[in-house]
């Protein structure tokens, strides 16, 4: 329980951070005029500061926070239930925020490069002032790359790991508070490597868009969690493929 409320905490929060913050970006275009909408299309946006940057890395490594943690709570508990047994057997293993540390590290990493993408992506323009792809050439790309990504072995491999906490941890198991920062980093790799294309679909439905956030978080934590995710996974992926190659046909 006590795990289990941490977890939660730190998803909420990280949530009411997310919800207030596409609530603030949701109201910047109610100021806006359709000239300067207009002119956002035809030159992009000024050069961000570093300021600027540092506030969209941290929205960033909060929302990965908010989609990803809940998905990793399987492995979480996992984790804990070796420690409690170790710790009854007086061999105290790290204490289970670490491993979760290692893991949230691992997605902060990530955030960097899905920040300097948004850049990127908002320096020539390809980005609406809502953070959505004002490009139908980039959203249908996005949409098959994810789709192929999804029926790639790379991406079975990943994801098998990540649905088998008792497997992932007697193979990787190291000891002490370095070793547990060590698999939580591992198990975030793993994870990324699983679920970093679908990332990029945020581009396509809004990096703020709430509904958007939580689909694609539902379907992670799906896909990792219930016994045909793998299966579904497939699924998903030809219907994004179909749906991105409709998107250039039309």
């Amino acid at each position: 329980m006590a795990i289990l409320t941490g977890l939660a905490g730190i998803t909420t929060a990280a949530w009411i951070y997310v919800v207030l913050e596409a609530h603030r970006m949701g109201n910047m275009p109610m100021g806006m005029t359709d000239h300067s909408m207009t002119m956002h299309a035809m030159v992009g946006v000024r050069p961000w500061t570093a300021t600027e940057f540092g506030l969209r890395l941290l929205m960033w490594a909060v929302m990965m926070v908010a989609m990803m943690v809940p998905t990793a709570a399987p492995m979480t508990l996992m984790y804990a239930a070796v420690a409690r047994k170790a710790a009854a057997q007086d061999n105290p293993v790290a204490p289970t925020f670490v491993f979760v540390a290692g893991y949230i590290a691992m997605w902060s990493l990530f955030s960097v490069v899905a920040t300097t993408a948004q850049w990127e992506l908002d320096r020539v323009a390809l980005l609406s002032p809502m953070m959505v792809s004002n490009s139908v050439l980039l959203g249908s790309a996005l949409l098959i790359v994810a789709g192929v990504y999804q029926l790639t072995p790379l991406k079975r491999a990943c994801l098998r790991h990540c649905r088998a906490p008792a497997q992932f941890l007697s193979q990787n198991w190291h000891s002490g508070t370095a070793g547990a920062l060590r698999m939580g980093l591992r198990l975030g790799a793993y994870c990324l490597g699983c679920c970093w294309v679908l990332m990029g679909l945020l581009f396509v439905g809004g990096v703020m868009n709430l509904l958007w956030i939580a689909a694609i978080a539902a379907f992670v934590l799906l896909e990792k969690t219930i016994p045909f995710g793998e299966t579904a996974g497939w699924f998903v992926g030809a219907a994004m493929i179909l749906v991105g190659a409709l998107g250039l046909a039309l």
